[in-house]
């Protein structure tokens, strides 16, 4: 049987990469909601029913955990999934408390990037108010990154302009720590590393969702039995997508390794 992993797109290839080294024995299902990509942008109510019509096609697959690999759909979906199926599943959030532990001593304040959608969800606002007790964590919604990402541009000039205005009303010196608040984002954290300050460490949460995906399969006692084969699906059933996910993919290992 295999994990699935579900996004409204390419993005969350970044949290399956890190699945894919830390779980070698596994087999994966990725499976992209591309005919409603981007989620940041709309309702709660339009991602959560997008969220459950994908559902249903994955858990038509064998599968033993599904992995939501995406922050807004885990905002606004997460809770209802696991009211109606069984099987585990494993959300996202974004990497707040880690960075505000990095950034607690050293008097440097935290910048969270995400969609829209998710910084304005009570799921992020709990977070931020149950772990950052300092108040040193501001955030920055960048929709158009998503974008970018999924016409695959990772032109360093134009990319490099956007993020210099993103940034520009924040004082840099500042902050000692971005997070990735969106899983598309990470494709761009080499380029991001280029721009920003070198005292300033860009973070995501993939690592803790995987570690979060093992424990449980090890709870319920069904790690293993694959060997690392990957199977790229889509809501429209479209094979040039399909494609696309694998140029992606290829395309992710020789961006960040």
């Amino acid at each position: 049987m295999s994990i699935a992993f579900f996004d409204s797109g390419i993005g969350g290839l970044t949290v399956l990469r890190e699945a894919v080294r830390k779980l070698p024995d596994e087999d994966f299902i990725f499976f992209a909601d591309t005919l409603h990509v981007p989620y940041g942008p709309k309702t709660k109510q339009q991602v959560t029913e997008y969220v459950c019509e994908s559902a249903e096609r994955i858990f038509g697959e064998k599968v033993k955990a599904l992995v939501i690999a995406c922050n807004t759909a885990t905002s606004v979906a997460a809770t209802e999934l696991r009211r109606v199926y069984e099987l585990p599943v494993i959300g996202m959030e974004p990497a707040v408390k880690p960075a505000v532990e990095m950034n607690g001593a050293g008097g440097r304040r935290v910048l969270v990037l995400a969609t829209e959608l998710t910084l304005s969800q009570a799921k992020y606002m709990e977070l931020v108010s149950r772990v950052d007790d300092k108040r040193i964590v501001d955030s920055l919604p960048m929709p158009e990154l998503v974008q970018y990402c999924e016409r695959l541009n990772f032109d360093p000039a134009e990319l490099g302009d956007y993020f210099r205005r993103k940034f520009e009303p924040f004082d840099l010196d500042a902050y000692g720590t971005i997070v990735l608040g969106c899983t598309h984002y990470p494709y761009y954290a080499p380029l991001l590393e280029s721009v920003l300050p070198p005292h300033i460490r860009v973070i995501d949460g993939s690592a803790g969702t995987v570690r979060r995906l093992t424990a449980v399969l090890s709870e319920r006692g069904v790690q293993g039995g694959g060997s690392g084969k990957v199977r790229f699906m889509n809501s429209a059933d479209d094979p040039a997508y399909n494609e696309k996910l694998e140029r992606a993919w290829e395309l992710l290992h020789k961006t960040i390794g």
